[in-house]
């Protein structure tokens, strides 16, 4: 566990995960003139892997790894370093908070912003690393533009892989839902609507076993024929393969703190960002507020995390920042 220390100084706050809304919150705190340290040890996290952004206000196309300079450089013109360490233990010790990095030094904080994110779940087959930005995508609503006319793949049963498909299918030629099981998990409605679409084929009971091609995807192998389809071919020609098969959220630091979770393991916030933990805020796509829409998109999770630095800055001096909200 981590020791506490009486040397060094005490942060306003301590904010872990630099993508979207770990940065953002950094900038507001800076602009609020609150101490602080931000950890990431991926600087942009999920968007850093996005090929083409076009839905972020300002930028009508911009690389992934172009954004993510853009914020970093925004953070560090306040001065802020961002720490490409992870923390690893966390306690809270009265009304401070210790956290120790990797290295073994200990920061004290008032206050906590978990901002870690969510990673995708990835198919784990070959192909699936080597393609990654080069056909194979985890984000249909940042890179299905880029397949206009083209043929891919979709991997899941769930809500997101079904809507999904159906974005996907306003752009390709044709798309191929390929789901493990018989049935799809996703609402009835919108499985009717999937398959309403006359270039949307499915491809049930299969998985994928390897994802193919030379520089860039070319086809995917499937553990076995394809049944529904003329030919029972085992593999198809694809440019591109959309996986989604769901999201694991970064949730291990809230479970030390105690902090409430859906059975997922998303932490639960309110509009102010708040958990239920005193002194601990969430924000971006570890986050489900409750009732809200679960939109994990670089633009929400960068305005949640201006929210979170409003809070924290009312949770440590007792009143709102200016502009005051109220």
């Amino acid at each position: 566990m981590v020791k506490e220390v009486i040397s060094g100084p005490i942060y306003d706050c301590i904010v872990l995960g630099a993508g979207a809304a770990g940065m953002t919150a950094s900038i507001y705190l800076s602009r609020y003139k609150l101490d602080h340290i931000i950890f990431g040890e991926i600087p942009g996290g999920q968007f850093v892997d996005a090929t083409i952004v076009e839905n972020y206000p300002g930028f009508i196309s911009i690389t992934g790894p172009d954004l993510v300079q853009a914020f970093r450089e925004h953070v560090e013109s306040y001065g802020t370093k961002i720490q490409q360490e992870r923390i690893g233990e966390i306690i809270r010790d009265g009304e401070i908070f210790l956290a120790k990095d990797g290295r073994g030094e200990t920061y004290k904080a008032r206050s906590i912003l978990l901002a870690l994110g969510a990673r995708h779940r990835t198919l784990n087959v070959p192909g699936e690393d080597k393609f990654l930005s080069k056909g194979v995508s985890y984000c249909s609503t940042c890179d299905a533009p880029l397949f206009k006319g083209k043929d891919v793949a979709v991997i899941g049963g769930g809500d997101s892989a079904v809507t999904a498909a159906i974005h996907i299918a306003s752009y390709a030629s044709k798309v191929y839902i390929i789901h493990r099981r018989g049935e799809y998990r996703a609402a009835p409605h919108e499985v009717e609507k999937m398959r309403s679409l006359p270039n949307v084929s499915e491809v049930l009971n299969n998985t994928i076993a390897e994802i193919q091609g030379k520089d860039f995807v070319e086809k995917i192998l499937l553990s076995s024929p394809v049944t529904q389809l003329p030919s029972h071919p085992v593999t198809l020609p694809v440019q591109g393969v959309f996986v989604e098969i769901g999201l694991i959220p970064a949730s291990s630091l809230a479970n030390v703190l105690g902090v409430e979770q859906t059975e997922d393991g998303y932490i639960k916030v309110n509009p102010r960002m708040e958990t239920n933990v005193t002194g601990v805020f969430g924000a971006g796509d570890l986050t489900l507020m409750p009732g809200a829409i679960p939109f994990r998109q670089i633009v929400n999770s960068a305005g949640e995390g201006a929210v979170a630095a409003a809070s924290i800055y009312e949770f440590l001096r007792k009143q709102p920042p200016v502009p005051d909200w109220g």
